[in-house]
């Protein structure tokens, strides 16, 4: 007969073996996940060097926030300094094909890849 400490020992080993399944089994990957990894540091690349070659604008109020600025929030800082419209068009696009990608629609995934592209330029 089992007493509950028996029965508490092996809790241990059984919850392991649990995770250890559950780790193991595949993710499920977006039908454009790759492109869309290959396109972020791509995006960021360009907001960065876009960022660094304009012009210099005053601190907003998230910076004294000590936040640190996001690409979407580079991008749109420099939008309204008149600069980085194509980014801005990157920006939404990659947003557009992540969301697409989430949901398994390949093809809305693939033409808002194909607009980041364009927006991004040569």
């Amino acid at each position: 007969m089992r007493t509950y400490l028996d029965w508490v020992g092996t809790r241990p080993r059984v919850l392991c073996a649990a995770v250890l399944c559950l780790i193991t089994l595949p993710s499920h990957a977006g039908p454009c996940s790759s492109e869309i990894d290959r396109l972020q540091p791509l995006l960021d690349a360009k907001i960065a060097a876009t960022a660094q070659a304009g012009q210099a604008a005053p601190e907003g109020d998230a910076a004294l926030l000590h936040r640190q600025p996001t690409p979407g929030s580079i991008a749109g800082a420099e939008s309204k300094l008149g600069e980085g419209a194509q980014l801005d068009r990157a920006v939404a696009a990659l947003a557009r094909a992540r969301e697409a990608d989430g949901a398994g629609h390949r093809l809305v995934c693939e033409q808002a890849v194909a607009d980041t592209l364009r927006a991004l330029g040569p």
